[in-house]
């Protein structure tokens, strides 16, 4: 997004009076500083980094929309899976019972599937927050197929690794009505790819999934709040991004790292 630079205005009209006076020395002067000025505005520019290039990625089109303006990516989402669950109920088409067999201490959560009304506002052009925040009890993030992302935290008397044992087949469950993934979405790494953009978290910065240029990354790759700086196939240039990994925090650490947006219900 390109912004009217006052600073270089102000240059070029001052060095315009002063090319008046001072002839062609004056004049290669003023070349040089104006060069110098474009240069760190390009510069200022590509560094900006602009989020709405992966909105076409959110694919499960019946379950959310996602709009932009100068701002703001604005996804509207009814947090419905398109993949199936022994938690949709018993009449619906992606209904399906647990198989595990490697699970015996599966348990199924009194919760089943209902559609939802989230409103994610998430910064266009994310930064980095001066003081960062903790990331909230409930949605956190949004998933490419309108699936929220909820953080490593179990509500208040509940144990996070017992929850484990309730998730279904694609390591999924609800809280009440409202599904949600608290580790690797693999109906997403399947389909998508292990190193795959999955989602955004509220400050706008994107996830990717637990594989970065063929290795598996872990915990001690990322920063507390579960992220790093590199290039990725959407931004070859590079950017501050989240990965998903096989051990707790799973998803996110300490808070974003970015200024978060809004959520609504």
């Amino acid at each position: 997004m390109k912004k009217f630079n006052l600073k270089l205005a102000i240059l070029m009209f001052g060095m315009i009076m002063f090319m008046a006076c001072g002839g062609d020395d004056a004049e290669e002067e003023i070349d040089d500083k104006m060069e110098d000025e474009l240069e760190d505005d390009e510069n200022e520019t590509e560094d900006e980094v602009d989020i709405s290039i992966l909105a076409s990625k959110f694919y499960n089109t019946d379950a959310l929309s996602v709009t932009f303006d100068d701002t703001w990516v604005t996804i509207t989402s009814s947090n419905l899976p398109d993949h199936k669950s022994m938690y949709y109920p018993l009449a619906d088409p992606l209904y399906e019972a647990y198989d595990e067999p490697d699970n015996p201490d599966f348990k199924k959560n009194p919760g089943e599937i209902a559609a939802q009304n989230y409103v994610f506002k998430i910064p266009r052009y994310p930064a980095e927050a001066a003081n960062k925040e903790s990331t909230p009890m409930g949605p956190m993030g949004i998933s490419i197929n309108s699936v929220v992302f909820f953080n490593q935290n179990a509500a208040p008397g509940d144990d996070i690794l017992e929850e484990l044992n309730t998730f279904d087949q694609y390591e999924g469950h609800p809280a009440g009505d409202a599904y949600h993934y608290h580790i690797e979405p693999i109906w997403l790494t399947e389909n998508k790819g292990s190193d795959a953009f999955l989602g955004f978290l509220l400050d706008g910065f994107p996830v990717y999934g637990p594989m970065e240029n063929g290795v598996e990354i872990t915990n001690d790759d990322l920063d507390d709040y579960h992220g790093h700086t590199s290039a990725t196939e959407d931004f070859p240039n590079g950017v501050y991004h989240y990965h998903i990994t096989a051990d707790l925090p799973w998803i996110n650490g300490d808070g974003f790292y970015g200024e978060a947006g809004t959520i609504t219900q």
